[in-house]
């Protein structure tokens, strides 16, 4: 779980701990995770349902790539998945899924595609070793991680696109995002 970011457009709010349809962003996406062999969350220490292993990047709050630099480390299994702690509708069939794409193929990776039709690196599921080669790679090229955009990550990698089905890639970025997703849950419907 990346969970290191500064929030701006929630005027600097703790995004993780945002309570929405009764338990925190951090721990809605903790639950997808559920059946992980370890958790580990990258950012400030935080109180949250699950056991999990907090690391930090370096230096704080250096961007996704740097925080999935911290965090990969710690990671013993073939394949790591990758969160942002922002999603609110983020299920673990849809975290199994990206798993069963990732694993039945030679791809290094799938990743959801949001309703936009933007991918969105910070969800997916990466094949553990393409993810260390391509850091290692990106660290050669650029000399540090700190403030690149992922990107330059996924571009070296070979991914699958899997379509978002009802709504799960919305993310809370906004008060108005959050608000919208308390509705929902709410109501039981689907964002979009």
């Amino acid at each position: 779980m990346l969970a290191g970011g500064r929030a701006r457009r929630l005027g600097g709010a703790d995004k993780p701990m945002v309570s929405v349809g009764g338990m925190s962003l951090l721990d809605r996406s903790i639950e997808a995770c559920v059946g992980a062999g370890r958790t580990i969350v990258v950012g400030p220490h935080r109180a949250t349902v699950h056991q999990v292993q907090h690391v930090r990047e370096e230096p704080s709050h250096a961007g996704p790539l740097a925080a999935l630099a911290a965090g990969v480390p710690w990671v013993r299994a073939p394949f790591v998945v990758v969160l942002a702690a922002d999603l609110p509708f983020v299920r673990q069939e849809t975290v199994a899924e990206l798993l069963r794409q990732t694993a039945g193929s030679a791809i290094e990776g799938a990743v959801m595609l949001e309703t936009q039709g933007r991918e969105n690196p910070l969800f997916a599921a990466y094949r553990t070793a393409a993810v260390r080669r391509g850091l290692a790679l990106a660290l050669a090229q650029h000399g540090l991680l700190a403030g690149l955009p992922i990107r330059v990550l996924t571009r070296s990698l070979a991914l699958r696109h899997v379509p978002d089905v009802g709504g799960v890639s919305f993310d809370c970025d906004t008060w108005e995002a959050v608000a919208l997703a308390r509705a929902c849950l709410k109501s039981n419907r689907s964002p979009r």
